[in-house]
This record gives C-alpha cells, structure tokens and sequence, in this order.
C-alpha cells in the first residue's frame, strides 16, 4: 500500500474518534481535513459525492468518505476506509448492549437510563423538524409528509416504509416536466457491483427463509433495511423501533431509547445504533451469540450502501440530470420526513406521560433548536444525574 494511503487511513481514524454531530457536521469536517488540508480531493468533488449519497439508501456520511477512498486508491481502499470509519462507534455500541445484558441479568435495575430515554424523544422530534424544514417545500410535499407520518403511526410493519418510500417518490417523479432540462451524453453502466447487491440480498433472503437461524435472518433484516432507508441514521429509527421492539420483540422500548440516546453521544455514524440492536438481540445465545449478531448486523447494515455508492459512482454525472430522478428526491425526502415525525410519537408512546417526562423532552428538544451545546454533552449529562438519582 503507498504511503499517502496510510496517511489516508489514518486520517480517516482520526474523523472517525473526532466526528460528532451527524452527518453534516461530519461533511464539514471531512471538507476541513482531506479536502482544504490534505487535498485528497477537491471541494467541489466532495460536495458532488455527498450530493450523489444523499439520494441513495444507506448512511450518507459513511458512503460518502467511502467514495473518497474509492478515488483516493481504489476498491480496496475503499472497503479499508469504511472499516476504519464505523469501528469504533460500532465496538463502543456492542460494548454497550453486553453491559446492559449482563446488568440486566444481574437484576440490576436502569435506573440511569430514566433522564435519557425522554431525551431521546426529544432528539427524534428535533430531527424530525429540521429534516421536514430543509426537504419539505411544497404543498404537495406536505400533503405527502402528514400522510406518510399517519401511515407509519398506524401501520407498524416493517414493509410499510418501504412502501412508502416507493409511492412518495413515485407520486413527485410524475411532476418531472417541472424540472430543467440538461444536456445528457450516452451512460456506460457497469452492473457488478448492482448485480453483487442483488443476489445478497435474494441469498440472505433465501438463508434466512429455510434456515430460521436468527443470526441470519438478522443479517437479512439489517442488509434489507440498509437497502431502503433514504435519508440518513434519523430516518433508521422509526424501522428498527418497529422491526425489533414492535414486531419481533427482540428489545423492549427503555433498552431501544437508551441506545438511541448513547449513539448521539459518540463520534462516528448514526447506522452504528444497528450494532447494538443486534447484539441485544441474539441474548438468548450467550455472549458469543451477542458478538455475533453485533458483528453480522454491522456488517449487514452498512454493505448495502457501500455495494450502491460502488456501482453508481461511475455514471452519476449522467444519471443526475435526468428529471425524473431529481423530481422523485422530493417524495422520498418527504416521505422520510413523516417516518421521522410518527417516530418520535411511537418512540413516547412507551414512555409514562408525566410532566416530568413530557418537560424533559420539549428541554431537550428547545436546547437543540436554540443553543448551541453539542448533543453528547446533553446525553452525557442525563447519564451522570441518572447515575446521582437513579429512583
């Protein structure tokens, strides 16, 4: 490996420890050190490349700095970017789960957790308002936002987002005439890397349907979801609530949001959450089974993505300036925005609906919106008084 790819991988491990605050902090970070510092690539293919992940299922900030690393040195570079880069959050995630599991089978009460789960609702709202402000601009995107957070509210099976997702974009992608016309040139398509996601997704399809093995059909569920969430980590939370808490029961709603609350603690991707559901998840197999299945959903969660940004990085100049793309981005986006806003409703739900409880997330929601202390001071901070007053 050369020198300068070293050099990158160590950047990316430093991004990797450093990188808080979601993914747009983590654009601006990454503009800040591999592009104005390092001149990896330039500005204007960074904003390109997170343009192209931002319209793709997946984490976009991982698939983004994984891009950087397919053209800083190519395929293997790459896969070696986004081990380095989702490591350490998802280690720290899976640590967590083993800690709440052995807690939990000591009778040890979560006491600690009381102040957080509240403010892990109050975080979901706050996304949910910043992302329906900054994609939702129309009527027509409104109308489809409210009817997509009733949808979801009501119709808690995990094939309803996707669902949605495919009419909300569908609905908008009929309004393409509204779009400027761009000059295109004939696009070179190479389906590998589609065709490498596809029969994954149909194996692991096909495994878990006649093998029942739960780390499998982990593995598919965590590959299936990573397939279809577009727009980011925030709009993952209402899929696993329902998927893992709701439908198949495998974690109860205080372990789901005091996971939520601890991964907006920690520097790296949002999508490291799934490690610590999976872990959870495979309990009934000891410790062995619980490294396993937060090993196999890490893997699983992220692969989809990477496989996409892989096949798409080659012809996106060309597919972006197709209209009908560009109108469907604003019922996807819409759509992701009311999974967002019914999220933050289902995740209380579970919740006492005490003064208290309700005050501590309209605080957390208010701290957000006009101060300016990080997110993981506050999570930090509702660990310490919980741990001080834990009844």
């Amino acid at each position: 490996m050369r020198p300068r790819n070293y050099l990158f991988l160590k950047d990316v491990g430093s991004l990797s420890l450093t990188a808080f605050g979601g993914p747009q902090a983590h654009i601006a970070m990454m503009l800040r050190l591999l592009v104005e510092k390092r001149g990896y690539i330039s500005e204007k293919e960074l904003l390109e490349l997170n343009a192209l992940c931002q319209i793709l299922p997946g984490p976009s900030s991982t698939q983004t700095i994984t891009a950087i690393g397919f053209k800083v040195g190519g395929p293997n570079l790459a896969y070696l970017t986004l081990l380095v880069w989702i490591a350490p959050a998802a280690l720290i995630m899976i640590a967590a789960a083993l800690i709440i599991s052995f807690l939990e089978g000591r009778g040890a009460p979560l006491g600690f957790t009381r102040f957080i789960q509240p403010m892990a609702v109050g975080f979901v709202a706050f996304a949910a308002w910043r992302i329906s402000s900054k994609v939702v601009h129309t009527k027509g995107g409104i109308v489809i936002m409210v009817i997509s957070a009733i949808l979801a509210f009501f119709f808690r099976s995990p094939w309803v987002f996707p669902v949605l997702l495919l009419i909300g974009g569908s609905l908008t992608a009929l309004r393409f005439q509204q779009q400027p016309v761009l000059e295109k040139k004939p696009m070179k398509v190479e389906w590998a890397n589609f065709l490498l996601f596809l029969g994954v997704l149909i194996a692991a399809a096909l495994l878990g349907r006649f093998t029942q093995l739960r780390a499998v059909l982990l593995f598919e569920n965590f590959y299936r979801n990573g397939s279809l969430i577009f727009g980011g980590g925030q709009v993952l939370i209402p899929v696993m609530y329902t998927e893992f808490v709701v439908f198949k029961g495998y974690l109860n709603s205080k372990e789901f949001l005091s996971g939520f609350a601890l991964v907006q603690a920690l520097p790296g991707p949002v999508f490291s959450f799934c490690s610590y559901i999976g872990t959870l998840a495979m309990r009934p197999y000891g410790w062995g089974g619980q490294l396993l299945g937060g090993v196999v959903s890490t893997i699983a969660i992220f692969l989809p993505g990477t496989f996409l940004i892989f096949f798409v990085i080659r012809f996106w100049e060309e597919l972006r300036k197709y209209r009908v793309i560009q109108a469907s981005l604003e019922g996807v986006n819409a759509v992701g925005s009311g999974m967002v806003c019914a999220a933050a409703i289902m995740l209380y739900h579970p919740i006492e609906n005490t003064p208290y409880n309700f005050g501590l997330v309209v605080l957390t929601f208010a701290l957000l919106q006009w101060t300016k202390i990080p997110a993981p001071v506050l999570i930090l901070t509702g660990l310490v008084v919980g741990l001080i007053f834990p009844n």
